[in-house]
């Protein structure tokens, strides 16, 4: 029987909780099917790993995870400890030295979910936003001198490179062919950024030329924030830069019910190194130790790492109970406005799974 290894980072806040409920939910999808199972491995990397040692995770850290088939995270975030030490020291510090250069966000509305967008049933609301991943606006370049005094300057450096905007922009044409709308949306702001964003602009036009049968458009970030609440079925496959596509996927979360449904893949499309898979609520400290944290997020993120890993079956039937469960209010937590808790959902999603569902 194949036996994928699962590297699980849960990380801060209510990583632990969701976590604890997607590796669940992965064993009772394996046991399912039949054909294959996981090993997982626990990694304890996070703020409290921080307060203890310095630092978010080992300096072997990710000689750790390197050779496991996928990383299933929690977050990055603690209410002691500065946000950018948080994410540069562990999600950072895993997605860019293995290459996850593709972030993929699929954004729809689930059955049994109301979107805040009158006139918005389900239909209208399909979208895959697609964030480059690898450098930009978190390149990380840039510094502070003279700190504390009048004349202090603080840079930070957003860096694009020709190869980097080429291969996000050719991943997000070929995501696009595969939907069945073919229609790619450009974000960028090149009427301000004059220099990386028109460059971001060429490159889809040339990229463009190769993929005749998708047809696209562009948008500048603010217009299509706009767009994306006055008319969401005029979208459907979405890629912008680093910073502009962090902001427009919490943005698609918000209008398609909540933000603790939303999943992530941070994708290394070569497969040279793990692709990592994550909810994208964060922390969320304020609920923390509460038992009421929304795992569809993770579950979902879940149906993504099965379709990486090949096994496009068992992701069917994730998929499908995760809807059955969210058709279903008694399954509702706070953030979708039931009182719904954590282990309700698991359960009943675990339920769905060992059910006739697919």
């Amino acid at each position: 029987m194949k036996t994928y290894k699962i590297a699980a980072i849960p990380g801060d806040g209510i990583g632990s909780e969701v976590i604890s409920a997607g590796v669940e939910v992965l064993h009772a999808t394996a046991a399912r099917e039949g054909s294959f199972a996981f090993q997982v491995d626990h990694f304890d990397w996070g703020g409290e790993y921080y307060k203890q040692h310095g630092v978010m995770m080992p300096e072997n850290g990710r000689d750790l995870i390197r050779h496991h088939d996928a990383i299933l995270f929690g977050s990055a975030g603690h209410p002691e400890i500065p946000d950018h030490i948080t994410l540069w020291g562990l999600r950072l510090n895993i997605c860019q030295p293995f290459d996850q250069y593709a972030n993929v966000r699929p954004t729809r509305i689930l059955p049994g979910i109301t979107s805040p967008l009158r006139k918005v049933q389900g239909p209208e609301l399909d979208w895959v936003i697609i964030r480059e991943n690898s450098e930009g606006e978190y390149a990380g370049v840039g510094g502070r001198v003279h700190r504390g005094q009048a004349l202090e300057v603080a840079t930070d450096v957003a860096m694009f490179t020709r190869g980097g905007v080429e291969r996000i922009i050719r991943f997000a044409f070929k995501l696009a062919r595969s939907r069945p709308r073919k229609h790619l949306t450009v974000v960028t702001k090149s009427n301000a950024q004059r220099h990386a964003m028109v460059m971001w602009d060429d490159v889809a036009t040339e990229v463009a030329a190769e993929f005749p049968d998708v047809t696209w458009d562009k948008m500048l970030v603010d217009a299509m924030t706009v767009r994306m609440v006055m008319k969401p079925e005029s979208l459907d496959t979405i890629v912008a830069t680093n910073l502009h596509a962090d902001i427009l996927s919490d943005l698609a979360a918000a209008v398609a019910g909540s933000l603790g449904i939303a999943p992530t893949a941070n994708l290394n499309p070569e497969r040279t190194f793990p692709s990592m898979f994550e909810p994208i609520h964060g922390s969320a400290f304020d609920i923390t130790g509460k038992g009421i944290a929304n795992p569809v997020g993770t579950f979902w993120s879940s149906v993504m790492m099965l379709e990486h890993l090949g096994e496009k079956p068992a992701a069917d039937r994730l998929m499908n109970a995760i809807e059955r469960v969210t058709g279903d209010t008694r399954f509702h937590t706070p953030d979708l406005g039931g009182t719904a808790r954590t282990a309700d959902v698991t359960a009943g999603v675990i339920e769905a799974i060992q059910a006739a569902n697919a």
